[in-house]
């Protein structure tokens, strides 16, 4: 039950959403990433995660596993975020793109990354170790009853931590799922009335579709407090995890997510996530999930 990404190299494998009570009626969400193939110019593409793995879209005009097209209403407003889900997760080390530059943002933290996403504005850094996805990656999580795999939850231009972190064949399919072991991102909100609104569902929905689903009793969400960057932008913050999920699949595991929402300039209201592993031996500190949360501005700012 992962998250899910996807680049016209490869992606991981998607979850759906369904209305209820981690989301407004009809809101779509993103899961995680699985792969696609390269076919013409590159456009945005879903990724989601699912009960075992995640999809990625992140490729245009080219045939993508069971594509999700309705995956970029989850990032919320945005027409150009259109875009199918496949399955990919990552690799350990860094991955960038020729037209990843970020826009000449410099990282706030000496020796971090900056992660800049053009259709949102938000810009953050993460630690060297982390990975750069395209900024026309988008990752998602479905719910897996779901045949269509509506999105429940999703960012786009996401950096991601060891994208092939844990690989396994859960639905005994013959093909691999690779699964990331975190990742965060940003994504406009076209459904959320208000910051604390995106914050707590945002947080839920990644944990639920990532790592508990169908159980939702799993899910622990925090309530939104205020919370106010380094760079002075003001919001809501939330978090949300999970506890007792049964390692009934080699890489199911428990996890946790953070989201941060906010109304930028135009009055628009803009999220950024981080969603991982917990309870592992590499689970992202909170501590360094917070540093990365500080270092969250607006391009230019």
């Amino acid at each position: 039950m992962w998250p899910g990404q996807q680049h016209p190299e490869g992606g991981q494998h998607p979850h759906h959403q369904q209305p209820g009570p981690y989301g407004p009626p009809g809101r779509p969400q993103q899961p995680w990433n699985m792969p696609t193939q390269p076919a013409g110019p590159a456009v945005p593409v879903p990724e989601r995660r699912g009960a075992a793995a995640v999809v990625a879209v992140v490729a245009a005009a080219v045939v993508v596993v069971a594509a999700a097209v309705t995956g970029y209403l989850v990032l919320g407003g945005d027409g150009d975020d259109s875009a199918r889900p496949p399955a990919v997760t990552g690799s350990s080390a860094p991955v960038t793109d020729d037209a990843r530059t970020d826009a000449g943002e410099q990282p706030t933290v000496p020796g971090w990354r900056t992660v800049t996403n053009p259709r949102t504005g938000i810009v953050f850094d993460v630690p060297p170790e982390w990975g750069l996805r395209p900024t026309s990656w988008v990752s998602y999580v479905a719910d897996d009853s779901d045949p269509e795999e509506i999105p429940l939850v999703g960012f786009s231009a996401p950096a991601m931590l060891k994208e092939k972190w844990c690989v396994s064949d859960a639905d005994l399919d013959g093909s691999s799922d690779e699964t990331w072991l975190a990742a965060a991102g940003s994504r406009a909100e076209g459904v959320a009335r208000t910051p604390q609104e995106a914050a707590r569902d945002n947080a839920s929905l990644w944990v639920y579709g990532g790592y508990t689903q169908p159980d939702k009793a799993r899910v622990t969400k925090g309530a939104a407090e205020p919370y106010t960057t380094a760079s002075g932008i003001t919001g809501s913050v939330a978090t949300a995890s999970s506890t007792g999920v049964g390692p009934e699949g080699k890489c199911d595991t428990d996890g946790k997510a953070t989201a941060f929402a906010f109304k930028n300039p135009k009055g628009d209201i803009v999220s950024w996530t981080f969603v991982g592993a917990k309870g592992v031996r590499e689970e992202v500190p909170d501590k360094t999930v917070q540093k990365i949360l500080s270092t969250v501005r607006l391009a230019g700012g």
